[in-house]
Order: structure tokens, then C-alpha cells, then sequence
């Protein structure tokens, strides 16, 4: 119950920003809250492997799956689990997807939408997107999954990505998916952990 308190506060949260955007911008896709273009092409990362000619809906369903794995291994090297552990978890995991999925849509709104749909217009693309992977790595420093300098990183790295992938198919979708995967295994361990106790 005291997950349920947290998430209606965030979205509230969320939907006095889409207020506010809307007030300003007049117009959904102009702030991402569209779905966007899920085929786009995606602008070459050659450190990251991603080469000319690829599209956001290959590399979206691959990085989605790679962060969620990211995710899995120190969740689970962290938990211990057994037969009658998951179980008892298992009646907790669909309220831990739907807590998974209103993060990410919330954190997307406020985190992403909101500064990149002003930012970009003042400071470029780029910046716009390093002060994103700024404000959001140390937002998850000390309440992050997993905390500290190394959640910092990871998260830090994830907001660029996701805002590139706002950017680039000027829509939400593949940035709340490539979210949600993540964000799905940690609060099934969340759920876990709740029934270990």
C-alpha cells in the first residue's frame, strides 16, 4: 500500500507537468507525449556498435533486453531465492509491472519530455542531453537501483539513451519500453524481497 501513496504522487506529479507542457507547447508532439516514429533510424554510435542503417525498432527490443539482463545479475546474486520464495512473490509481480510501468511513463515525462522539449531549443541536441544524463544519474545516486557511483553511471547512461531515442522517433514509446524492461526486474525483486521479510 505505501508503493500505491508513492505512485499516485508521481503521477500526479507527471500529469501537472504534461499540464504545464501542454500549456506552453500546445501541442502533444511537440513534448514526446506521442508515440513517435518506432522505425526511425537511429544516428550512429560506433563505441556502442550501433552502425549507419539501423532503426530504433531493431536496437529498441535488443537494448530493452540487454538492460533488462544488466538489471537480473546483481538483483539476483543480491536475493536469495527458492522454490517457496517465488511462490509466495509470485501473486505481488503483477502490481510490481504495473509499479514498473507507471515509473518509467512518470520518470519519462518529468525526467525526459519536459527538459529535452525545452532544453534543446536553447542549449543544442548534445547538451540537452548531457545535462539530461547529469540531472538523472545523480537524481538515482542515493535512491537508485543499485545506489552509489556505479547506479549513478548506469542510470546516467540510460537517460542519454532514452533521450536519444525521444529525439530521434520523436515519440515516448521506445524510451518508456527500454524503462520498463529494467525497472520490471527490479520491482519483481522488490516484490521478493517484500515477501522475505
Amino acid at each position: 500500500m505505501a508503493y500505491l501513496g508513492l505512485y499516485i504522487r508521481d503521477l500526479s506529479v507527471a500529469l501537472a507537468v504534461i499540464a504545464v507542457l501542454w500549456f506552453m507547447k500546445r501541442d502533444r508532439s511537440k513534448f514526446f507525449l506521442v508515440k513517435g516514429q518506432l522505425d526511425a533510424p537511429i544516428q550512429p554510435v560506433r563505441w556502442l556498435g550501433v552502425r549507419s542503417g539501423e532503426s530504433w525498432r531493431t536496437f529498441g527490443w535488443i537494448f530493452a533486453f540487454a538492460a533488462g539482463l544488466a538489471v537480473v545479475v546483481p538483483t539476483v546474486l543480491n536475493l536469495r531465492l527458492s522454490s517457496d520464495v517465488l511462490l509466495r512473490a509470485a501473486p505481488l509481480l503483477p502490481a510490481g509491472l504495473l509499479f514498473a510501468a507507471i515509473n518509467a511513463f512518470t520518470e519519462e515525462v518529468y525526467f525526459r519530455a519536459s527538459l529535452l522539449s525545452t532544453l534543446v531549443a536553447v542549449v543544442g541536441k548534445n547538451h540537452a542531453l548531457w545535462m539530461n544524463m547529469a540531472y538523472f544519474g545523480l537524481n538515482h545516486y542515493l535512491h537508485g537501483s543499485p545506489p552509489g557511483v556505479i547506479g549513478s553511471l548506469m542510470t546516467g547512461f540510460l537517460a542519454w539513451l532514452l533521450g536519444k531515442s525521444i529525439l530521434e522517433t520523436r515519440g515516448l514509446a521506445w524510451a518508456w519500453f527500454m524503462h520498463f524492461v529494467p525497472d520490471a526486474v527490479i520491482f519483481a525483486s522488490y516484490a521478493i524481497l517484500w515477501v522475505q521479510k
